[in-house]
């Protein structure tokens, strides 16, 4: 890669990492039903009328609409609205890869090397620790929501290398179209409308500016600078730089919010990350099952999904 590229991809990672932070900060203002809602409203509008129609079928964009839009974000944010921190959040989420791999074997026939099998026994112990760790300082809810987050992430991940999308940018803009309103049917639903209204009378340009960021940080430029790399890469080349996202979620959670980080939380991201890249190894497949593969868009077999 050029260095340009490699600084590229080390910007997307940092915007990706640091994003984590900004949804923390993001929740201060907003519920976080609504937040997601309004993250996804302003990542689709107005570039949708700028990308062209969709290019795969539109079974697809629903499905990870819902799988990562819905579920995904949702029980993240939740689960950072009940106090799961920003920084242990970005690197909890890496078992994206793991649940990726693991529906891959029970709904694709994929069957894993031994290297990969090692580790996402690896990350899974990382998991491990990391649940000891936010276990020993405060309550394991937010921790499981975000685990429940990142299961749903792979289910994303699978629908994602099924539609096999030739346009990381178009895709994701089209896939943000689908979360909004159920998002916010079930944020009058569970948060309230008093709540919801509150929050949107009271918005300043610090609340303001965190849903630009998710949304067009996160999500637009992110994914338009991922595709763009895919595109001119292998995806054994860029995915590497996924790894970097949790450095930086931590960091800047760090740094910003004043959140500690633990030898045990430390033990835990070089077992999760340690882990994650050895989960990222490609995968055999039997010769009587054709699987398609996807390695233009975070999330298919190469690489890991890893924006928050």
């Amino acid at each position: 890669m050029r260095p340009a590229h490699v600084l590229l991809a080390v910007l997307v990672a940092a915007v990706w990492g640091v994003n984590f932070t900004v949804i923390e900060v993001g929740l201060d203002h907003f519920p976080p039903l609504l937040f997601s809602a309004l993250r996804f409203l302003v990542a689709a509008l107005p570039a949708v009328f700028l990308v062209g129609p969709p290019k795969v079928a539109w079974k697809w964009i629903v499905g990870v609409g819902l799988a990562l839009g819905v579920a995904k974000f949702g029980l993240l944010f939740i689960g950072m609205d009940v106090g799961m921190p920003g920084g242990l959040s970005s690197l909890v989420l890496q078992i994206q890869a793991v649940f990726t791999a693991l529906f891959a074997v029970a709904l694709l026939g994929e069957r894993p090397t031994r290297v990969r099998a090692a580790g996402m026994a690896v990350a899974l112990a990382g998991i491990g620790v990391a649940a000891a760790d936010e276990g020993a300082s405060g309550p394991l809810t937010g921790f499981a929501l975000v685990v429940a987050a990142a299961a749903c992430w792979g289910v994303s991940n699978i629908l994602t290398r099924k539609a096999s999308p030739p346009d990381a940018l178009n895709f994701m803009i089209w896939v943000s179209t689908v979360p909004v309103l159920p998002l916010l049917a079930l944020s009058l639903l569970l948060e309230g409308r008093s709540a919801d209204l509150a929050a949107l009378r009271s918005l300043d340009w610090a609340g303001a500016g965190t849903v630009l960021y998710v949304a067009w940080g996160a999500t637009v430029f992110g994914f338009g600078a991922w595709g763009w790399l895919l595109r001119r890469h292998p995806a054994s080349t860029v995915a590497p730089f996924s790894l970097l996202v949790p450095v930086f979620g931590m960091t800047s959670a760090a740094l910003f919010l004043g959140e500690s980080i633990t030898p045990l939380r430390w033990c835990a991201a070089a077992l999760l990350v340690g882990g994650v890249a050895l989960t990222s190894v490609t995968l055999r497949r039997p010769s009587a099952v054709p699987v398609t593969e996807s390695a233009r868009l975070p999330g298919s077999r190469s690489e890991g999904s890893p924006v928050g």
